[in-house]
């Protein structure tokens, strides 16, 4: 089990190298974390709802992603509340108080969930959430030594020195747990920049305090390139890296929405050598950008009222009056309609709201979440300027139908659970575009290697610019981030000490 001072220390990707680890020896290994806090999402082939970071573990291990793998999700809808999902979904929303007094159901979730994983698996690799230490939480936690108590797993304890205090992080942390602390077998340092020499003395001073050993010191490395869990990666806020060849780049500005979630929609982007990617609410970059897109957010209403309350939606008005192409994706897609209806309080007290009126639709919010992978195909479209008449693959997260002026895209819902076949396997019609604007419900279209370098070529062209023939196969780019990234797990930890815990 690989838990962590507290959160974004990197258990999820040090779980993800460690599952292509095993994976490459031959092992039939697969993760799990028993409940996860995140608006990034993946919907599996069940049409099941689970975090996008078990997802990414699953690939790096090589197998299919499953419900078992994360049964309890969290997704935060506002300050106090959250829609919880259980075994993939979507359960009800709730409160904080609300939600520890549901825990004994949550933790029969949890219990099942890993048996089920266990009789398929020869090896879990647990992830934890936060950090084990926080003690207000201890006595009604269902994913942290609770889980390492049910499944007898030794504790690695992951510190982020790039935060400052590791160390006294690794000692507090085992001061706070009494006899839980018995679990935690080594730690390790990540994120390390700077001489081992300086940092030498104080991995044996850790060592003396608390009889656990260090096992590893990973250096910083900056943004990989993999799905992130908790959050937008630095790096990205501020811009993507550039790689490859010299051309002139296509900035591409993506609106940081309060809720944002699935941001990792547009990681494809970062491998591509003509784009800068920069997440952004500046005028300054909303109005010299290439291509505005509006994301998916976890409380669209919300999202949608603090960029009009804050100017930013005049700012994004002033682009589209200047020709620069918009895009909506599943929130931001109903944001950029006529207007939201929520008659249930799905995600706000605001029965009717006026969308931004770029597209002929109108958008209602109800009970029922839509979670399926689909297939779709483009219908032409010679305002949308690209002409891929592949199959695009993706999926669908969102609790509303939008109507009216639609028929961008020809989709069709995917599921393997016998129950929801007749209802997602018709075909229906999604999207919507008008002048420079469109939108979708599709999560991971621009995972699509073709569509992607199409709809960069059709901006390059607007623009004057040299096309780009090759297409950039992000799939395999991913492959090659995640066999470095458990290259340098390799290199820089005791991986024969990880496999005497497991021979105990």
């Amino acid at each position: 089990m690989i838990q962590g001072t507290g959160s974004g220390v990197g258990k999820s990707l040090i779980v993800a190298g460690l599952c292509r680890i095993f994976r490459d020896r031959g092992v039939n290994v697969a993760p799990f974390k028993a409940q996860n806090m995140a608006l990034n999402s993946f919907i599996t082939k069940e049409g099941g709802e689970i975090g996008r970071a078990q997802a990414l573990q699953a690939e790096a291990a090589g197998i299919e992603p499953s419900v078992d793998m994360n049964p309890i999700l969290l997704k935060a809808s506002g300050e106090s509340s959250c829609q919880m999902i259980m075994n993939g979904r979507v359960h009800s929303n709730m409160k904080a108080t609300e939600y520890y007094s549901f825990k004994k159901e949550a933790w029969r979730a949890v219990t099942e969930a890993y048996e089920s994983l266990s009789r398929k698996h020869d090896l879990i690799i647990i992830e934890g959430a936060g950090s084990p230490a926080e003690i207000n939480l201890c006595k009604d936690e269902v994913v942290n030594m609770r889980v390492a108590r049910h499944t007898g797993a030794p504790v690695i304890l992951i510190g982020d020195i790039d935060k400052g205090g590791v160390f006294a992080s690794f000692y507090g942390t085992v001061g706070l747990l009494n006899g839980d602390a018995d679990y935690i077998k080594a730690f390790i340092i990540n994120k390390f920049r700077g001489d081992m020499e300086i940092l030498m003395p104080g991995l044996k001073m850790i060592y003396e305090k608390t009889n656990i050993p260090v096992i590893g010191v990973i250096p910083y490395l900056g943004d990989l390139g993999l799905h992130e869990e908790d959050g937008i990666p630095i790096e990205r806020i501020n811009g993507a890296r550039g790689k490859g060849e010299r051309v002139t780049k296509i900035k591409i500005v993506v609106i940081r929405l309060r809720y944002i979630s699935n941001f990792t929609d547009f990681d494809p982007f970062l491998y591509e050598p003509d784009v800068d990617l920069v997440y952004s609410l500046r005028e300054g970059d909303i109005e010299n950008a290439d291509l505005l897109i509006i994301p998916g957010s976890k409380n669209t209403v919300e999202d949608l009222l603090f960029l009009r309350e804050n100017g930013i939606e005049d700012s994004i008005r002033r682009a589209i009056k200047k020709d620069i192409p918009l895009i909506g994706v599943c929130g931001g897609y109903q944001m950029i309609g006529k207007k939201i209806l929520d008659p249930f309080g799905v995600e706000s007290n605001h029965k009717v709201v006026r969308g931004f009126e770029f597209l002929g639709i109108e958008t209602t919010l109800k009970k029922t979440k839509i979670t399926s992978q689909v297939e779709a195909t483009l219908v032409k479209n010679s305002e949308l300027r690209v002409q891929s008449e592949n199959t695009l693959k993706g999926y669908e997260i969102h609790m509303g139908v939008s109507k009216g002026e639609t028929g961008l895209f020809r989709l069709k819902r995917i599921s393997s659970n016998s129950s929801l076949v007749t209802r997602h396997s018709s075909l229906i019609m999604d999207g919507s575009s008008k002048g420079n604007v469109w939108g979708t419900y599709i999560h991971g279209i621009f995972d699509n290697d073709l569509f992607r370098r199409e709809l960069l070529n059709s901006i390059r062209e607007k623009k004057g610019l040299r096309l780009i023939g090759k297409v950039v196969d992000y799939s395999r780019l991913r492959e090659d981030a995640l066999n470095k990234w458990s290259g340098i797990i390799r290199k820089n930890i005791d991986m024969k000490f990880i496999e005497e815990l497991l021979k105990s």
